[in-house]
């Protein structure tokens, strides 16, 4: 499976007791449709990468960075303090590719701390994603967000 998304936020770096590192994100991926009010949806991946490549992932993709994925899905179980059997189902990151350069990355964080001074923060969904010129991604076509940040808070995530 192919994924092209944004990170929701920063990769949440952790090591297993045995030293291994595995790494934790949300890839927000833009539908192909719009929905009755014309407005583009997007579905929240849930995301694990392994080892070295978790390490280096985070080391280099921050909240809003545009990403490529390989994977594959899987579902786990667990059972909760209410003795319950709750199933996660999550993206296994096989492989990776960061799609956009650090300066392209750089200019979009400055143009949303920006614009985030400016503007009070929104009470954001999924479909309001702030403007964002296509300067910075001279490419809009290979972009799914069509060069738009997710600009969304902790609150607006299902999980």
């Amino acid at each position: 499976m192919t994924l092209i998304g944004r990170a929701t936020k920063d990769p949440d770096l952790r090591y297993t007791a045995s030293g291994i590192a595995v790494a934790t994100f949300t890839l927000a991926v833009n539908r192909n449709y719009k929905n009755q009010n014309g407005d583009r949806e997007a579905d929240f991946i849930n995301c694990v990468i392994w080892r070295k490549p978790a390490e280096t992932f985070a080391n280099y993709v921050r909240k809003g960075t545009l990403v490529g994925i390989v994977g594959r899905i899987q579902t786990r179980f667990y059972e909760n303090q209410q003795g319950q059997r709750v199933y996660v189902t999550e993206v296994i990151v096989e492989s990776y590719q960061l799609l956009e350069s650090r300066s392209q990355a750089e200019a979009r964080e400055q143009k949303q701390r920006t614009s985030t001074n400016q503007n009070p923060p929104m009470n954001s969904t999924i479909d309001n994603i702030s403007n964002h010129s296509s300067a910075a991604n001279p490419m809009p076509n290979d972009d799914p967000f069509d060069g738009n940040p997710i600009n969304i808070s902790d609150d607006d995530l299902p999980f």
